[in-house]
Parts: structure tokens; sequence; C-alpha cells
């Protein structure tokens, strides 16, 4: 089953990146894109770099760390019994709440964002952008789960399959496709929807500050960093100060961290984003974006 499983991965993606890639070019919703060969490549060549670091450099670790926990009946899931489909369904569930904490870290601590802001500087989001992530941010990904996933007690069937669904989900929301809403209402009742994951890129910090799921959209729901936006289309994208072409290319995105403090919504973890004080304060729930008269950002409105 390993096997299998790291064998069709990477055909899996290559076949929903393609699908994605003609799908944005008949239905796109941010129009008006250009020099897509260019800013794909970048993308690709930048995740293909990182599966090479995965691969040479954790793997092995991983599969010994996994292993490790095995053969030391150590782990939550063996601590609990869990076997079988049972145990693969509660792994896949709990990697994907791990997921979800490591990325609020990633906007909530300041080194980690650094890295992450790579990944939310392309103003020209599209599925490759899912595949855009600074090589620190991979490593420091990686060493992080060495550590938890022996504790969370999944193996590598486990995290294989997980990844095996991750990418493609992950390239199909940050896909530039205009789905009908009623089909994205529907789906991001279970999954993240391009719909949902357009706000997390919003250069707009209270935006920025949601969505932060990776499969299941449940966590946002649970945690209460759901948002939507109304008018999706009217939504910028990218950080501040991080719009010239330089940034976009591979060597430009590498040393963005080095060069730059990009401008963004990391902060002391614990500290509530604005979108969480202002709910606080009104008692309204997170929902659709409206625009604010008075200062011309866009305030939350209660989902009806």
């Amino acid at each position: 089953m390993t096997e299998s499983i790291f064998a069709t991965k990477p055909v899996v993606a290559a076949a929903v990146l393609g699908a994605m890639w003609l799908l944005e070019g008949l239905v796109p919703m941010f129009e008006g894109r250009r020099r897509r060969v260019r800013h794909g490549a970048s993308n690709v060549a930048l995740g293909l770099a990182n599966a090479v670091v995965v691969a040479f450099v954790f793997a092995a670790a991983m599969l010994a760390a996994t292993e490790w926990a095995r053969a030391n009946s150590f782990g939550l899931l063996r601590w609990l019994g869990a076997e079988g489909v049972a145990a693969a369904a509660a792994g896949f569930l709990l990697i994907d709440l791990w997921q979800y904490a490591w990325h609020r870290m990633n906007h909530g601590l300041p080194i980690l964002w650094r890295f992450h802001a790579v990944h939310h500087a392309d103003r020209e989001l599209e599925a490759s952008s899912g595949l855009r992530f600074h090589t620190g941010e991979i490593v420091l990904s990686s060493v992080a789960r060495l550590a938890v996933l022996p504790v969370l007690g999944v193996s590598i069937a486990h995290v294989l399959l997980y990844e095996a669904v991750l990418l493609p989900v992950i390239l199909f929301h940050h896909a530039n496709v205009r789905l009908p809403e009623n089909v994205d209402r529907r789906l991001r009742w279970l999954l993240v929807t391009p719909r949902m994951h357009w706000v997390h890129h919003s250069r707009h910090q209270p935006e920025t500050d949601s969505n932060y799921s990776s499969v299941f959209s449940l966590w946002d729901r649970v945690f209460g960093s759901f948002r939507l936006s109304r008018d999706p289309g009217a939504l910028r994208l990218g950080l501040a100060g991080m719009d010239r072409r330089e940034w976009a290319t591979l060597a430009g995105m590498l040393a963005m961290p080095f060069k730059r403090r990009p401008r963004g919504p990391a902060r002391r973890l614990g500290q509530p984003s604005a979108a969480a004080r202002e709910r606080a304060e009104s008692g309204s729930e997170p929902g659709d974006a409206q625009p604010d008269s008075a200062s011309g950002h866009r305030v939350r409105r209660p989902v009806p």
C-alpha cells in the first residue's frame, strides 16, 4: 500500500495541476493574468526543489520516527487502541488538525511568518501557488513533524495517504477557477474550496488571519477562523510592498526572507486579530465581508 501511494502521488498531482491550468484559462475568477507560463514555472520549480529536499533529507528520518513509535507502542492512536480503518481515519483527521495548528503558528510567530510570507506574496494566485513555499518553511515544517507524528501515533502509511490527498486539494483551492457559488458552498462544508481560500490570501490582515485549514474546512468553523467574502473577485491578493516582479522569480522567492521583512499578520501567538476583537465587541459571528464606509476596509457580517 505504501509503495502504491508513493508511486501515484506525483501522477495525481500533475493531473490535477494540468486540469486546473486548463480551467483557469477557461473560467478564471481573476481575469487579465499574463505571463502564466513564466509565473507557473517559477512556482513549480520551487515546489520540485522542496520535494527533493524532503525526499533526500527527511523521508528516512520520518520513517524512522514513525517506526520507533510503532515498535514502542507510543502515540495517541496506539494508546486509544485504534487499528485498521479506524486508525487510518483518525490519523488523517489528526494530521489535518496538526496542519491547521502549524499554519496558524506560521501566521503568529515572526520567524515562521518571514518564510511563510513567500507563499502569501504571490499576487497572481493560481493552482501552482499551492507549490510556492520557501524551502526554509518546508525544512521547519518537516523538523516539527518529526516530533509531532510519533506523538500522534500515526504510521508512515497514514502520512503518505494524507499527503496524497493534501496536494491535490491544495492545488484545487489555490486555483483561479470560478466555480458556481452553489457548488463551492456545498463543497466547502467538507473541503477547503477556492472561494474560501482566496480570502486567506487577501492583503487585508483580518482576512489573511482566517481560513487556515488544509483539507477539511471544519477546523476553521470549530476554532472560529472561518471567513467568506461576499465579492471574492474584489479581493486584493498578495502582500503590500511585495509586488515587484523580482519577488516572483525563483531567486527572488528564495532570497525574500533574508532581504525583506514582509508586512503581514505575524504577531505574538494568543494575541487576537482585529477581526476577533471586532467580533468580541459586537457579538457577531464570522461571515461575509462588506465595505465599511468609514474606514474603506472590509468588515465582517454574520452569514445569513
